[in-house]
């Protein structure tokens, strides 16, 4: 049985600007950053709103059925993705502050759903779903937020957005246009931070080791952030950073860009 969402983001559909441009768009609140982060979905929104979009949220959503899927329980997954074609409409671009999750309906529902009914629909939805910088660089045609965030940083680019969103310039972009953040490079940026979902759980020596290397290489930056379009990455390095008690944080991409730091 589906949770319902937190009172405070069920208001979110209730937040509506209306602007000049007046571009509606359906936000996708992973199950992740629900239950984990909500105010990096509220600030996701604010966001959207700063750049002169009408956020549409349906409080009924849950899941994409990425969890599932990775476990190898494809008629769960379908069962979960089928109500997640349902939630969303075909109308709107469809905005996600997780790239794993929308690299997760852009590629794999080709999967879940080939010869089914719902395959029109799903084609639709998948051309529909942006990950929220992704949705800002090429379809707001936006580089600058009028954000800022005092510090040094490195950007770490998950596995998702660089292999499944095929994302790298449009998080550069942004962060590198956030007033007093000076964006270092992160020697082996692309290497993956170990978490990969289940594979965390099932390997956790091996996943540990990955995150160390990670946080080794950010370390020798001399840093004070390290941020990323996925909090499931940032969670695991966070709790590395944290057991070590590092001079570190993790910023979601989101949490930088809503404003003032």
């Amino acid at each position: 049985m589906f949770r319902e969402k937190p009172a405070g983001l069920q208001r979110v559909k209730k937040r509506i600007v209306l602007t000049e441009n007046n571009m509606k768009v359906e936000l996708f609140i992973p199950c992740f950053i629900d239950q984990c982060f909500p105010q990096t979905a509220l600030n996701t929104v604010k966001v959207l709103e700063n750049l002169g979009c009408e956020v549409i949220y349906n409080p009924q959503q849950t899941c994409c059925g990425q969890p599932a899927f990775n476990s190898g329980f494809w008629d769960e997954a379908k069962e979960v993705g089928q109500k997640f074609l349902n939630d969303f409409s075909e109308e709107h671009y469809i905005v996600c502050p997780s790239a794993s999750c929308a690299g997760m309906i852009k590629n794999y529902y080709t999967d879940l759903f080939l010869n089914s009914a719902a395959h029109n629909k799903c084609r639709t939805v998948q051309q529909n779903m942006y990950e929220l910088s992704d949705f800002i660089v090429n379809v707001l045609k936006k580089d600058a937020v009028g954000a800022s965030l005092k510090g040094r940083a490195v950007y770490h680019s998950s596995c998702a957005s660089l292999r499944e969103c095929h994302l790298k310039d449009e998080p550069l972009r942004l962060l590198k246009n956030v007033e007093g953040l000076e964006l270092v490079d992160l020697p082996h940026a692309d290497t993956c931070c170990g978490f990969g979902g289940t594979f965390a759980v099932k390997f956790e020596s091996i996943s540990t080791a990955m995150a160390q290397q990670k946080i080794d290489n950010v370390m020798s930056r001399e840093v004070e952030y390290i941020i990323s379009t996925d909090v499931s990455c940032l969670l695991h390095l966070q709790g590395y950073i944290d057991k070590h008690h590092l001079p570190l944080k993790t910023l979601h991409i989101a949490d930088v860009l809503v404003g003032k730091a």
